[in-house]
């Protein structure tokens, strides 16, 4: 063997036993193929990594942060050789970093224009190399496959502790002068330690010049060709840029009704829906994926039962069919009882009565103070009395007004069958997401104001149609097309990682600084739709979760079927509400409160009331709100948080975990993958799988979180492929009983893998 192959083996060879003495990890045979390899370095460490993959099993879960450490060996070197710099180094040169992409155009000019070079100089020394070695393998291989800067021909510059430094950064680029600096170190520490995650699209397109930074966003479509065309058009623009979409559809006249009084013109939803599908297709989010597109009716739909449950299935006819798309069912409390109408032996009897939103408002002549016409649709049951209920049966019983009628529990099974074959309808319990809204004043109270909720279904705010008003020429010979901006709900992202944060006691310092970076996403955002950017500005709604909670259970030993872990829910989630409350508080204080503010539940205190909020420190807190408003609308959503909670080296979500050991695969890579902290301590925790849980015991842990939540979560239901039906049910009833918002998929073992929505897993 040359000199030149010893010493690149060499090297390897010490990084080894690195590993070795870190992770108490046995390298002999490691060492010995490596002393038997002539390769290059490169080679040599490859061939480490390959050897560190293969060895990662339950009983040796530790060779995951021996692969980490391999890998970044590599991105170091490929970085400082595209760089040209020393990569003993690791890092170097952060400010001729920002200079070349930037000349590139991969960086945005408002880095430099934003930033002097002593002020990047001085952020540069805060870089932390030793902040990477807490990545696993799986962790590091998706935030450099997916998220770090590469140039146009993939050529990879960026690394990871830069790529946190340049979304701190970028978040903090507007803060005051003699601030941000302190700003952007805070938020770099928040992220390098992997205290939290910002969101998916935040997480690749901060410090770029491509693309925007929410998650999700939700359209209301207006009954008119109009309203449907130029909805299609909105999505297609929001998914370019690598938005998730959720419509809400139930506002559209069903199949059979008349167009211009002629009747039985009406093609209803179905064909729309379909038109939707094929631009979630054809309009990917930035070359990477296809879009993805939510769609939610009512239950009480004309169409519903009309080719609107079956849009998924593989049954029936195709030409009715949207594949690509998500369903989702909005549920009041009066279907749910209905389901509960038996007779004297036990049949069900409830009977359920579906209509045309459009002949509704026709016949029934509701309106607002406007004179505007009102539907179903517009109505929601409060706790002290039963608007939509009473407007339900004030349409059940008119002579005149069209109706279909079902056996409530028909209507459920279909929605059952459906969700056990492609795991969706999501499930939107309208009455509660209302009832819960600290916004509702806008409308006033049993006015509907959420109608659905996005692609995730844990977004939870005011939404309404925007319309054309008219369509002129102007002076030049240009048409000018005049539309009345709705509210075009976005979802701003960031969750916590829970076992991290936790375990290093650090959520009274991280959500602070958390809050502040979701804030001032608002203001930084490039939105290329217009109502969407308004409805930001007049709400400043953001949404911070959490992930990693069958990691933290796991290692506080508690188990997951257990009243144990409903009240440690319950305890911790009422203490990250008290001090994402706070933070929002004290940049109210500081900024000025959201422009919707005055008359909400968070001004008059009913929030906190309806909550049971009423010791010392949320009285206190109560009384600063009043005083000094909140900055934010909405604060709390939990996403599904997959790609970002591998980042953060936990959990997904608040879900259960599948397998202790398991293959993760995706489109370029399988590797075996083993549960987060794995000992004989935390086996016990992680052992059963999540489709052998009880889902009951899920519900209550999420029921006691939802208390918490201002807005909804991602929650899934896990069930066996021969389920009964009459279990599945149960658990329905018992998710709407238990006040939950939402549900997300069902998901059973016959089920093949359910594409998500990348947007929404942070």
């Amino acid at each position: 063997m040359s000199t030149y192959l010893r010493s690149d083996i060499d090297s390897v060879l010490d990084a080894v036993q690195s590993i070795s003495e870190k992770y108490n990890l046995d390298v002999t045979e490691l060492k010995q193929q490596l002393l038997d390899l002539e390769a290059t370095q490169s080679q040599a460490n490859q061939h480490a990594l390959f050897y560190s993959l293969n060895h990662i099993a339950m009983d040796q879960p530790k060779w995951t942060f021996a692969a980490a450490h391999l890998y970044l060996n590599a991105l170091y070197k490929e970085a400082a050789e595209n760089r040209k710099y020393d990569a003993e180094q690791k890092y170097d040169r952060f400010y001729e970093l920002i200079e070349t992409l930037t000349k590139k155009g991969i960086y945005s000019s408002k880095l430099l224009d934003s930033y002097s070079h002593q002020e990047i100089d001085d952020i540069a020394h805060a870089i932390d190399p030793k902040c990477d070695e807490l990545f696993n393998y799986i962790g590091l291989f998706l935030l450099a496959d997916r998220y770090l800067a590469r140039d146009h021909d993939r050529h990879l510059y960026e690394l990871p502790q830069e790529r946190f430094m340049i979304i701190a950064m970028t978040l903090m680029m507007n803060e005051p002068e003699d601030q941000r600096v302190a700003l952007v170190k805070e938020a770099y520490w928040a992220l390098s330690h992997l205290y939290m995650t910002v969101a998916t699209p935040t997480l690749s397109n901060a410090g770029k010049s491509f693309g925007q930074l929410s998650s999700c966003f939700i359209d209301t479509v207006d009954d008119s060709l109009d309203g449907i065309y130029l909805n299609n058009w909105d999505i297609a623009r929001l998914s370019k840029d690598g938005g998730g979409i959720g419509i809400y559809f139930g506002k559209v006249r069903a199949l059979g009704s008349d167009i211009k009084k002629f009747k039985g013109n009406s093609s209803g939803v179905v064909p729309w829906i379909r038109l939707i599908n094929d631009t979630a297709v054809s309009v990917d989010q930035l070359g990477q994926r296809q879009g993805a597109v939510a769609v939610y009716l009512d239950v009480f739909h004309k169409d519903i039962m009309n080719g609107f449950l079956d849009l998924k299935t593989n049954n029936g006819d195709e030409r009715r069919k949207a594949h690509d798309i998500f369903t989702g069912v909005s549920i009041p409390d009066h279907f749910m009882e209905k389901l509960q109408e038996v007779d004297e032996s036990g049949k069900s009897i409830g009977e359920w009565h579906v209509f045309c939103p459009h002949q509704v408002k026709q016949i029934m002549g509701w309106q607002d103070e406007a004179g505007n016409p009102l539907g179903l649709e517009d109505f929601y049951d409060e706790t002290d009395r039963k608007y939509f209920t009473e407007k339900y049966v004030e349409a059940v019983n008119h002579p005149l007004l069209p109706r279909k009628t079902y056996r409530a529990m028909d209507i459920m099974a279909r929605i059952m069958v459906a969700q056990l074959e492609t795991g969706t309808p999501y499930m939107f319990y309208r009455d509660e997401v209302n009832r819960q809204n600290p916004n509702k004043h806008v409308l006033g109270e049993g006015r509907t104001s959420i109608f659905c909720s996005n692609l995730c279904t844990e977004i939870a705010q005011n939404m309404s149609a925007t319309t054309i008003v008219k369509e002129y020429r102007d002076e030049e010979g240009n048409i000018v097309i005049v539309r009345k901006p709705g509210d075009f709900v976005v979802c701003n992202l960031s969750s916590i990682n829970l076992p991290r944060a936790v375990r290093a006691d650090v959520l009274e310092r991280l959500i602070p600084i958390q809050m502040r970076m979701l804030d001032n996403v608002i203001d930084l955002n490039t939105i290329v739709v217009g109502q969407a950017t308004a409805t930001n500005q007049r709400f400043r709604a953001v949404g911070l979760g959490t992930f990693g909670w069958h990691h933290l259970l796991a290692l506080k030993s508690i188990d997951w079927e257990s009243d144990a872990a409903v009240n440690y829910a319950d305890e911790l989630y009422e203490h990250i509400a008290y001090l994402t409350i706070k933070a929002s508080m004290t940049l109210a204080k500081e900024k000025g409160a959201y422009r919707q503010f005055k008359g909400s539940e968070w001004e008059t205190g009913v929030y906190f009331e309806r909550k049971h909020y009423h010791s010392p420190r949320w009285n206190e807190l109560k009384d600063l709100v009043r005083q000094n408003g909140v900055r934010n609308g909405w604060m709390m959503a939990v996403a599904p948080n997959s790609s970002t909670a591998k980042i953060g080296g936990s959990t997904d979500g608040i879900d259960p975990i599948y397998a202790v050991e398991y293959a993760e695969e995706k489109k370029n890579f399988k590797f075996k993958v083993t549960a987060p902290d794995l000992d004989h301590k935390t086996y016990a925790y992680y052992r059963r799988a999540r489709h052998m849980l009880d889902q009951h015991w899920s519900i209550k842990q999420n029921a006691a979180r939802q208390r918490h939540i201002d807005q909804a979560i991602s929650f899934n239901l896990y069930v066996r492929h021969d389920i009964k039906a009459k279990e599945l049910l149960n658990l329905h009833l018992d998710a709407w009983e238990q006040k939950l918002k939402t549900t997300y998929y069902v998901r059973s073992t016959s089920q093949a893998e359910i594409e998500e929505c990348e947007a929404c897993m942070s």
